[in-house]
């Protein structure tokens, strides 16, 4: 890693720090001591270098925003970007999982399915979800809930942030392969438009699971890739302390997988991330669904479905411009 990656502050380091310094702040009273002064003038720097930083983020302070615990999740835009949701559960086989959040609901007046990958909100609903990481039937209802769409012929937008499938004993012993798998294969066949949203980690088949899409739609901040920074630096380098090194490697940015055409759209992001003004990015994000909808309703089932196809099937292919500007 070069000398000016390791002196460079990281969003996350100098977000603690502000906290810190913040706590400390509302403690303060009168009469202000000369030690605090030099503590309120450090708490303004800092706050001027951070805005600085999240101007221009580096791949690992994505990384760290894609993850931010303040970012929304399905269930908050499912409120704010539908209307009339009925959520189903269970996937008829085995048992409900909280990890994926799904149902029918309207949007601009149309009916569409909505699923998504859910961490929850507190410690409680986090375990209870197992982080936003789906089970095996977690991934079975999310397939029933798509070709109970196909049936009645509506869309199905998908929202995905997960690090990727729960890798639990149980999870594999109950056909966790099998079940993404089965995901997969319906997903290429689907005959109704289908827009995949990655609103924070993208991560492994676990997402990919969800992401089988006509349109892939990345907010500024979100990542997708195949595991994550600190898996992929602990098997190629041995060392899990290289994974910031690893974020500018892996290419998993949103605009690193625009230029290499996974993604179709990247949706900007307020200053500081999406936990920053949620209400603007629930406004572009709607937009973004909106016009994807509009383009993809007048294509027939079949042509949808080989559309898709096709569009997975050129993924890896790239063209010397594009490769250009990715490696500068």
């Amino acid at each position: 890693m070069s000398d000016q990656t390791t002196s460079t502050p990281s969003i996350r380091d100098l977000e603690t720090r502000i906290n810190h310094l913040d706590k400390r702040i509302r403690d303060i009273g009168d009469p202000i001591t000369p030690a605090e002064v030099i503590q309120l003038r450090q708490f303004k720097r800092d706050r001027q270098e951070l805005l600085r930083l999240c101007a221009h983020p580096s791949p690992a302070d994505r990384v760290y925003l894609a993850r931010h615990a303040g970012r929304p999740g399905v269930v908050d835009y499912v409120d704010h970007l539908f209307t009339d949701f009925f959520e189903q559960r269970g996937d008829r086989l085995f048992r409900e999982d909280p990890s994926i959040y799904g149902g029918i609901t309207m949007f601009d007046g149309h009916p569409v399915t909505v699923l998504g990958t859910r961490k929850g909100k507190n410690l409680q609903e986090n375990l209870a979800c197992h982080f936003g990481m789906p089970c095996p039937e977690g991934y079975r209802k999310a397939r029933r809930i798509m070709l109970q769409a196909e049936k009645f012929k509506r869309p199905i937008i998908t929202f995905i942030d997960t690090a990727g499938a729960y890798p639990g004993r149980e999870a594999e012993e109950n056909g966790q392969g099998e079940a993404i798998a089965r995901n997969l294969a319906a997903m290429s066949h689907l005959h109704v438009p289908v827009i995949a949203v990655f609103t924070g980690e993208g991560g492994s088949g676990g997402a990919l699971a969800l992401g089988v899409a006509n349109r892939v739609i990345m907010l500024e901040n979100a990542i997708y890739s195949i595991l994550s920074p600190e898996g992929f630096a602990s098997i190629l380098w041995k060392d899990p302390s290289r994974s910031d090194e690893a974020c500018s490697v892996m290419k998993l940015t949103a605009q690193d997988l625009y230029h290499l055409k996974v993604a179709d759209e990247i949706v900007k992001e307020p200053l500081g991330g999406a936990h920053r003004d949620p209400d603007a990015v629930y406004h572009a994000l709607r937009r973004a669904i909106r016009e994807n909808l509009k383009a993809l309703s007048h294509l027939s089932g079949t042509e949808l479905a080989n559309r898709r196809m096709a569009k997975f099937r050129a993924y890896g292919v790239v063209d010397a411009k594009n490769l250009k500007n990715i490696e500068s």
